[in-house]
């Protein structure tokens, strides 16, 4: 009997004990505090290094997290709007890969002295009108380079078919500066990632001769733009203040093989002059 009582108190000890240590084991559990994610926030950052006045294009723009409290001043949340405020806008000073880009380090198109920043030394801004297919369907961008083309119809009956179209380069290698949607603030907002509507004027960075240039030709006919590729653009002010050279213009029958049968001339070669003078005394001039 005493045998018995002595292992019903080694049992009930036992169990005691283990309810004591279970008991602590999940105090010490609800008392460890458990290590919670910090909240962030994507915001926008250069995506490779800009330098001191660089035009931002949608490829220079990414995002990265930043903990909710220690998001920069200045700093832009990564929102479609705030992404296309940034395309076109003039980097005050250089921007890391990977840094912030602060409302402070950049001016964007239609702030007060945009153009008079972004500009050259020597250089001015003129804006000429383009449509969808003249301006690259909306590809082109602030900070692109260019050349400007015209495109003229020659109203003279007198011309063979062929000779009575011809396109010729009027600029060669500006700097777009900005774009007819870009140039005005609170213009339309997209997600910086795909094309915007095609604009209707782009501005462009040239010299006050090409300037001139450049009002002529807009007289004289549609104007087309060019893009050249990025690793073409020599990025300097004195390729920039080039002047455009004497070109040869293209005519129409050297394009189309239809028209230079047609006219059964050289493509391009001027037409022939002839007078006719009649027994009369009468004159009569004929171009072929």
């Amino acid at each position: 009997m005493v045998a018995k009582l002595a292992l019903f108190l080694v049992v009930a000890i036992a169990l005691v004990a283990v309810s004591i240590f279970g008991v602590s084991l999940l105090n010490q559990s609800k008392q460890t505090p458990v290590a919670l994610a910090p909240q962030t926030q994507q915001i926008l950052v250069a995506a490779t290094l800009q330098q001191a006045g660089s035009l931002l294009q949608p490829s220079d723009i990414t995002s990265a997290p930043v903990a909710i409290n220690q998001v920069p001043v200045g700093a832009s949340l990564d929102t479609p709007a705030n992404r296309s405020a940034l395309i076109g806008a003039m980097t005050r000073a250089a921007i890391s890969p990977g840094a912030p880009i602060l409302s402070g380090q950049v001016i964007h198109p239609g702030d007060h002295g945009f153009l008079a920043a972004v500009l050259a030394p020597g250089m001015v801004a003129t804006t000429v009108g383009v449509d969808a297919i003249s301006g690259a369907a909306g590809l082109i961008w602030p900070g692109d380079h260019v050349d400007l083309l015209l495109t003229q119809t020659l109203d003279d009956p007198g011309l063979p078919l062929g000779q009575r179209i011809a396109a010729e380069l009027v600029l060669r290698d500006v700097r777009v500066i900005a774009t007819g949607q870009q140039l005005v603030q609170g213009g339309a907002v997209n997600d910086g990632k795909t094309p915007p509507p095609p604009a209707t004027t782009v501005t462009l960075e040239v010299t006050p001769d090409q300037a001139a240039r450049t009002a002529v030709a807009t007289k004289l006919g549609p104007l087309s733009l060019v893009v050249h590729s990025a690793e073409s653009t020599p990025g300097s002010v004195a390729a920039a203040q080039k002047a455009a050279t004497s070109n040869t213009p293209v005519y129409a029958d050297q394009v189309s093989p239809a028209l230079l049968n047609e006219n059964n001339v050289q493509p391009g070669a001027p037409a022939t002059h002839v007078t006719v003078i009649g027994g009369n005394g009468s004159a009569q001039d004929f171009k072929f």
